[in-house]
């Protein structure tokens, strides 16, 4: 995968006309996904200010501690044409921001997960500047993957596969979740991922919280494991892949009545993508055989979301979003069934909308899998 295909130059000129068509004339851009998105520099986050400045009309500049200059030289932000300008430990960095803007300005729009303490001492450096949102500028680039980021989203789908594959390796009744989870964070990293974003084993009554985590509870013979993993690549790009598991002996007989359900109101909601679908119509597609089947309560979360450089970002399929899906978005499609006090059931893929429908990145099997 090559760099300069995931971050080229030309996305900083998109992002200058975007912001001026906004009404804005900078964007300032603390570390997070935006700064990569635009640079592709994966700056640190700490109290020494890193700051992408990007006026509407001007060169952009990267603002950066002297002491992370090098890690910055060696991002592939150069090759965007932005202008590295570094400040010493004990100096006030923020005139270095005033300068890059090169003149008044009357709007910012500023990251929008900036620390509180630098939105306010940028509120202090430019005083009669309003400041907005960066995102309400960036999410309409960001929303549509190009071919590159589409590729490293299925890098990313296929090495979370080799884990869920491997499953039966680790997870057996008696060990317990985080026994598990342990086993699956370093196979995570194995398969090709820079970091381990979460891992969830979620086994009996805990597999009916969909944000359970791990514990030190022994899995018990029989009882359905929901694993949900997920990890960020060299890229940047990240996996999301959820599947239900049967640890030994035999399944719950209500379990395996509505596990049959979700996974065809899964399989339908995959089906149902192709450009023109609201993110609604896409949530509802899952949700209505799963509410047909009188498990409609126990449907809690939306259906999906986007994932790129977040593993959480637009679109959403939930109700009530009338946006249309287009070509290049990706995102997961990820009902549930979560009964509580005993068990559940989640199953989750990450597709891409296509111009003649979809393309699933997650590709190992949907059925119950028992072990």
């Amino acid at each position: 995968m090559g760099v300069a295909a995931l971050y080229p130059p030309d996305r900083l000129a998109a992002a200058r006309r975007a912001t001026a068509a906004a009404g804005l004339d900078a964007l300032l851009l603390t570390p997070g996904s935006d700064l990569r998105y635009l640079t592709g520099y994966d700056a640190h986050a700490g109290e020494r200010l890193t700051c992408l400045v990007l006026p509407a009309e001007g060169e952009p500049t990267l603002i950066v501690p002297r002491l992370e200059r090098p890690a910055a030289e060696a991002s592939p932000a150069p090759a965007t044409g932005v202008r590295i300008v570094d400040h010493v430990d004990g100096t006030d960095p923020y005139p270095l921001v005033v300068a890059a803007l090169d003149g008044p300005v009357a709007a910012v729009g500023l990251a929008d997960r900036m620390w509180a303490e630098q939105v306010l001492a940028l509120r202090a450096a430019l005083p009669g500047a309003t400041q907005r949102l960066a995102g309400d500028v960036l999410r309409e680039l960001r929303i549509r993957k190009s071919p590159a980021e589409v590729a490293a989203l299925a890098e990313a789908g296929a090495a979370i596969d080799e884990v869920h594959l491997r499953m039966g390796e680790w997870l057996r009744p008696g060990r317990t979740e985080a026994e598990v989870a342990t086993d699956i964070a370093a196979a995570i990293r194995e398969a090709g991922h820079v970091t381990v974003d979460f891992v969830i084993v979620a086994a009996g009554p805990n597999g009916a919280s969909p944000h359970h985590g791990t514990s030190d509870r022994p899995i018990g013979a029989g009882e359905p494991v929901v694993v949900d993993i997920g990890g960020t690549m060299a890229s940047g790009y990240r996996s999301d892949c959820t599947r239900t598991y049967l640890a030994g002996g035999p399944a719950p007989a209500d379990f395996l009545d509505y596990y049959g359900v979700l996974r065809d109101a899964q399989r339908a909601a995959v089906a149902a993508v192709r450009q023109g679908v609201t993110g609604a119509a896409a949530d509802a597609a899952a949700r209505e055989p799963i509410a047909a089947a009188g498990f409609g309560d126990a449907f809690l979360h939306r259906t999906g979301h986007g994932i790129g450089l977040d593993g959480h970002e637009e679109p959403y399929l939930v109700a009530g979003n009338d946006r249309p899906l287009e070509a290049g978005m990706a995102f997961s499609i990820e009902p549930g069934i979560y009964l509580a006090g005993r068990h559940g059931a989640r199953i989750e893929d990450i597709v891409v909308c296509t111009t003649d429908g979809v393309q699933r990145l997650n590709t190992t099997p949907t059925e119950l899998i028992a072990l």
